[in-house]
């Protein structure tokens, strides 16, 4: 094995630094490469890090959610409607008079309102019923191809009632609902902001490298789009889909909608950084080497923006996220059956459910802003260490 070994300024040999260190000595960081650099700095932002695992964690719901669900999205009872959410005990009393480890949740019993004579759900401590992980529940097709009944979390007795987080007005359990939510809200944010990439690198490079007329036109064009309303424009485009049309091209559409308007300002900020790159030495020696336009675009100017891209997206897939909810919650976006973050909010806004069930709207909008801070916080901690040398 062969160690590289670089020459300092007095002409002693040292061997390369690998890793780069937290509190590294300034030779050690003078060898360093750029995302070296950008991943040191980065691991010292603690918040960031951190907000890293919660986006992380959402993720791996998203892409597990047949199999973290206790149940089906579309599973209703309806002798279970508006039932408050249960609370996870982990022993019981035995025969014996002691206590044994079973988890468990505890039963419903029905109350009727003497007033208003509505019937209610309320946690029966009395009735215990025994839940298990990895147990048997509804079959369903885990990323639609393979059947499963394996469920991560569940009642023993499938006929038992286990909702954890509480029932919406068709006894659907919301905890289902909310998982299989955060796929399509997730990936709904970096299926828009994938289309914000190409249109805003595209276009930003184009108008800072060449200038003169082409920057002209796509900078009018921008100035034009951002001046328009963003929610009334939305609500309009949104409101044109046909009703006839399936829930994925409906999904597709308000990806697109999303994507539509959110390019603009990448756009911008690319132009700015190649009108300041495109006189560099470095595009001129490439210049004369004989590189054509294309190779300076994509393969010099274009990688020094890596880091600052990558920033600026992490901080745009929130605001996709929440223009998605917005648009569902105001009943022009996603519709049932999709099941999405917006949807859950736009189910649960009558007076009843703020009444009686204010879960439906506690926990939806709690994971849109966990979310969004998380986001936030990363892109934070990206765009603080997109600049390595910045002390």
């Amino acid at each position: 094995m062969t160690t590289q070994v670089f020459l300092d300024t007095v002409g002693e040999e040292r061997p390369a630094v690998s890793p780069l260190k937290t509190g590294a000595p300034l030779e050690d960081i003078a060898v360093a490469g750029q995302w070296r650099l950008i991943w040191g700095r980065f691991i010292q932002h603690r918040v960031a890090v951190g907000a890293g695992i919660v986006i992380a964690v959402f993720y791996f719901i998203a892409l597990f959610v047949e199999f973290l669900a206790p149940a089906l999205p579309e599973a209703s009872r309806p002798q279970y409607t508006y039932a408050p959410p249960q609370s996870i005990g982990l022993f019981v009393a035995d025969e014996s008079g002691g206590t044994r480890f079973q988890p468990h949740v505890k039963g419903y019993a029905i109350e009727v309102d003497p007033v208003a004579l509505r019937r209610t759900f309320v946690v029966d401590d009395t009735k215990i019923v025994p839940i298990g992980f990895f147990v048997e529940g509804p079959t369903y097709k885990l990323w639609g191809v393979f059947a499963m009944n394996r469920h991560l979390i569940g009642p023993l007795n499938p006929t038992d009632p286990m909702y954890l987080l509480g029932t919406d007005k068709l006894g659907r359990d919301l905890m289902t609902r909310l998982i299989y939510g955060t796929r399509v809200s997730m990936s709904i944010g970096l299926v828009g902001v994938a289309i914000s990439l190409c249109l805003g690198v595209v276009l930003g490079s184009l108008s800072g490298f060449y200038g003169g007329w082409v920057d002209m036109t796509i900078q009018r064009i921008i100035e034009v789009i951002s001046s328009m309303p963003t929610i009334p424009l939305w609500l309009g485009l949104a409101a044109a889909i046909p009703l006839t049309w399936s829930p994925l091209q409906v999904y597709f559409v308000i990806t697109l909608i999303v994507s539509l308007f959110g390019w603009t300002g990448l756009a911008r900020e690319v132009r700015g950084r190649f009108y300041a790159l495109r006189g560099e030495d470095f595009v001129t020696a490439a210049r004369l080497d004989g590189s054509g336009e294309r190779r300076l675009i994509f393969r010099h100017i274009l990688p020094s923006l890596t880091s600052h891209i990558l920033a600026v997206l992490t901080l745009a897939i929130p605001t996709m996220i929440v223009a998605e909810t917005a648009l569902s919650f105001l009943g022009v976006g996603l519709k049932p059956p999709v099941v999405s973050w917006g949807v859950l909010l736009q189910d649960a806004q009558n007076i009843r459910t703020v009444a009686t069930a204010p879960w439906l709207l506690v926990w939806p909008a709690a994971a849109v802003v966990v979310v969004v801070l998380a986001y936030n916080f990363l892109g934070d901690g990206l765009r603080d260490a997109a600049d390595p040398y910045e002390s």
